[in-house]
C-alpha cells in the first residue's frame, strides 16, 4: 500500500509539473495556479516559529480555530511537514498563540499601576484602559477570542482565570477604596462588581471592530464615560 501511494504521488507531482510548464515558463503564478509550492525558504528555527506564530494569528482571526491544517500551512507559506515539525498538533500552535498573541499583549506593570494610589484612580483607570484598548482589544485579538468561545476552545476561559479576575479584583477594591466603602466579601460578587466597568470597555472593542459601529464619538471619550459611570455606582453597589 505504501509503494502504491508513493507511486500516486510521484504521479501527480509529474502531472502538476507537466501542467505547470504548459501554462508557460514556470513562473510562481503559474505554478500556484497548478497547486505547486513556491520551494520553502531557509531560516532559523526561532524566525520560522514566530513567521508561523504571526501567519497562525491572522489566519485563525479571519478564518476560524476549526480550519484544516492544510489550509493553514499554505498561509503560513510552509507544508504540512514543516508545520507540524515546529508544532506537533494543532492543539500546540493553538496553545503557543495564545500564550503569544492573546496572553502576550497584556502588561503585568498594568497591575502595579493600578494599585498606585498616589495617582488618583480615575486617572489610573482611564489610562490603563486607554491602553489596554489600544493593545489588546484589536479587530484581530477579538475576533480569535470570539471564535475560539465558539469553537470551545479554552482560550477565552484561560484568559479570563489568568489575567481578568486578578484585573477585575484590584479594579474592585480601588474603587471601594477610593469612595471609602468596604468591597464585598464573596469573591464571586467582587468580580461581577469588576465587570460593570471592564465588560463596558471590553464590548466597546467589539462595537468599534467586530459590530463595524460607525458613531463619531472617540474611543477615549467612550473610556471616560464608562470610568465615571462606574466609580459613581461603586458606594451605591458595595453598599447593597
Amino acid at each position: 500500500m505504501k509503494a502504491k501511494s508513493d507511486t500516486l504521488a510521484a504521479s501527480r507531482r509529474k502531472t502538476l509539473a507537466d501542467k505547470a510548464s504548459q501554462v508557460g515558463e514556470a513562473s510562481n503564478d503559474a505554478k500556484a495556479a497548478v497547486g505547486i509550492r513556491k520551494p520553502t525558504a531557509r531560516m532559523p528555527a526561532r524566525e520560522r516559529r514566530a513567521q508561523i506564530l504571526e501567519k497562525a494569528f491572522e489566519f485563525f482571526s479571519e478564518n476560524g480555530l476549526t480550519a484544516q491544517t492544510r489550509a493553514l500551512a499554505d498561509a503560513c507559506g510552509v507544508s504540512q511537514r514543516l508545520l507540524y515539525s515546529v508544532f506537533p498538533s494543532k492543539a500546540d500552535l493553538i496553545k503557543a498563540v495564545y500564550e503569544t498573541e492573546i496572553a502576550g499583549p497584556f502588561k503585568a506593570v498594568w497591575f502595579a499601576r493600578l494599585r498606585d494610589r498616589q495617582v488618583p484612580l480615575r486617572e489610573r483607570l482611564v489610562n490603563f484602559y486607554r491602553e489596554y484598548y489600544d493593545a489588546i482589544l484589536t479587530r484581530r485579538w477579538l475576533r480569535l477570542f470570539i471564535y475560539s468561545s465558539l469553537a470551545e476552545v479554552e482560550i477565552a476561559p484561560t484568559y479570563i482565570a489568568d489575567v481578568v479576575r486578578n484585573l477585575l479584583q484590584i479594579i474592585t477594591e480601588e474603587a471601594a477604596f477610593e469612595a471609602g466603602v468596604k468591597p464585598p466579601e464573596e469573591p464571586a460578587l467582587m468580580q461581577e462588581l469588576g465587570w460593570v466597568l471592564h465588560g463596558n470597555i471590553s464590548h466597546l472593542g467589539i462595537r468599534r471592530h467586530v459590530y463595524k459601529d460607525t458613531t463619531s464619538v472617540p474611543v477615549d471619550v467612550v473610556i471616560e464615560m464608562h470610568v465615571t459611570a462606574f466609580l459613581a455606582s461603586i458606594p451605591l453597589l458595595c453598599k447593597r
